[in-house]
């Protein structure tokens, strides 16, 4: 590595194989490694076999750490940033790092890998054409409310990241706010022994981590359908009364299963209109 680069290094975010060769390489090869936490990290490094000299470069560190890591770069090292898992600058420290480093005109490089985010949405079956990514929420439930109004009419499927010991009031406060019918995912501790991805209404992913202390417990990615426009929603009549009457005796999801056999139309119109009933 003969021409000073940045390089933005994804890290697995449970399972040590998801960590891809070139990345490794990488890590062996640059002349220091930032990570957000040296300990943490420190762990995954020995796993893999890696000696390269260690720095901190996190939320809290100052201009002076950035600039001294961007030092090292114009004096013609090579750096590696990580972050505790996954990839950096999502939900995690870096920008302002690489962004001087840009500005500076020094070469980065971005080494993909996992993203809890991307890979919540891929299993989750919810539209993934278009979607908003908003990190974590505030930590008080007013903050929190007055954060999600304004996303109560976005089209866009909406991610989240979620603090386990506050998944239950988030979700909560998100039924209050979207509708307790809103359809939603919560993936919990991906790629890890416990992973969990489980769906339904706002209300109901609420109950569920209410009843189970262990859904309350490791990493929490929230996925949240946008809201579906009137066109999208609409029943003819007949569909609608198919639909009533079975509801008066089925869940959700087996109303909308068979109400799809006797009508023809598609099951997620169907679930949709039908969690907008039980709303």
């Amino acid at each position: 590595m003969t021409e000073p680069t940045l390089y933005v290094v994804a890290t697995p975010i449970g399972n040590l194989r998801d960590m891809v060769p070139r990345a490794v390489e990488v890590l062996q090869t640059v002349d220091v490694i930032a990570a957000e936490d040296t300990r943490h990290s420190a762990r995954l490094l020995e796993h893999f076999q890696v000696t390269t000299r260690l720095l901190a470069y996190h939320d809290h560190s100052d201009e002076q750490q950035v600039e001294y890591l961007a030092g090292l770069l114009q004096s013609g090292q090579s750096l590696a940033l990580i972050s505790d898992a996954g990839t950096p600058l999502v939900s995690d420290p870096g920008y302002r790092l690489v962004n001087r480093v840009r500005q500076l005109g020094i070469r980065v490089v971005p080494i993909p890998g996992a993203c809890a985010l991307i890979a919540a949405l891929s299993a989750s079956g919810l539209p993934s054409d278009r979607f908003a990514f908003e990190g974590f929420l505030p930590a008080k439930s007013g903050q929190r409310c007055n954060r999600l109004q304004p996303l109560a009419a976005e089209e866009r499927t909406l991610i989240f990241y979620e603090a386990p010991h506050r998944i239950a009031a988030s979700l909560a406060d998100m039924a209050a706010v979207f509708g307790a019918g809103r359809e939603a995912v919560l993936a919990r501790e991906l790629t890890k022994t416990f992973e969990t991805i489980a769906g339904g209404s706002l209300v109901e992913l609420q109950q569920f981590v209410e009843a189970d202390a262990n859904q309350r417990k490791g990493e929490m990615v929230v996925i949240v359908r946008g809201k579906v426009r009137a066109a999208e929603r609409t029943l003819d009549a007949e569909a609608e009364r198919v639909m009533s009457i079975l509801l008066r005796q089925l869940s959700v999801k087996q109303a909308s299963e068979l109400g799809a056999e006797i009508t023809g139309l598609k099951k997620k119109a169907l679930y949709q209109w039908a969690l907008e009933q039980r709303q």
